[in-house]
């Protein structure tokens, strides 16, 4: 099984330093639809892991997360793709939790239901705890642009290793390039 493990927010759709709060306020970014496709289509399954701390904030609640998301799939779908498993970490910055990233009890539930191990699996993200999730459970980190990915590049904690496209699509057009080049 080939898996690839995204964050949500500045990778897939928009970001928001106030929080995507309602349906109305999840855009995707362009072309991040059609990569998803384009990742279902070359036999990826795709699983989505985001910090959503506006449930533990009071921001919104969780019929709205529930809407966004089907908004998300729905908008993937009228691309040809499919999102396997939305994963959401719901504590606040504070919490005690394993699940918020930069740890990696996020990325363990995801290996857990999807019976995997995450060594070498791409994970994209546009922010430093993402890669550092990443890492953790031995998972490929790429970093993208889009989002609070700019400001990331810039962070000296950055691994120059990790691999840095503009955005999804870019990422996933590399990715499976190096896959042909590899078969």
């Amino acid at each position: 099984m080939k898996l690839i493990i995204l964050d949500r927010d500045g990778v897939i759709n928009d970001d928001s330093d106030a929080f995507i709060k309602s349906p109305d306020e999840w855009n995707p970014i362009p072309g991040s639809l059609s990569a998803i496709a384009k990742l279902n289509q070359a036999g990826y399954r795709v699983a989505v892991a985001t910090n959503q701390s506006g449930l533990a904030r009071g921001l919104f609640t969780i019929d709205e997360l529930n809407a966004i998301h089907k908004k998300m799939h729905l908008a993937v779908a009228s691309e040809g793709g499919r999102i396997d498993g939305i994963f959401f970490c719901p504590h606040g910055p504070e919490s005690a939790c394993d699940c918020r990233k930069p740890k990696p009890g996020l990325l363990q539930q995801i290996a857990e239901r999807f019976y995997t191990n995450l060594e070498g699996i791409p994970c994209i993200g546009d922010s430093l705890r993402d890669l550092q999730a990443a890492q953790a459970v031995g998972a490929t980190p790429i970093l993208v642009r889009s989002g609070k990915g700019l400001k990331t590049a810039a962070d000296p904690q950055l691994d120059p290793a990790i691999p840095i496209y503009n955005n999804l699509s870019e990422a996933v057009a590399a990715l499976l390039e190096q896959e042909e080049v590899n078969t």
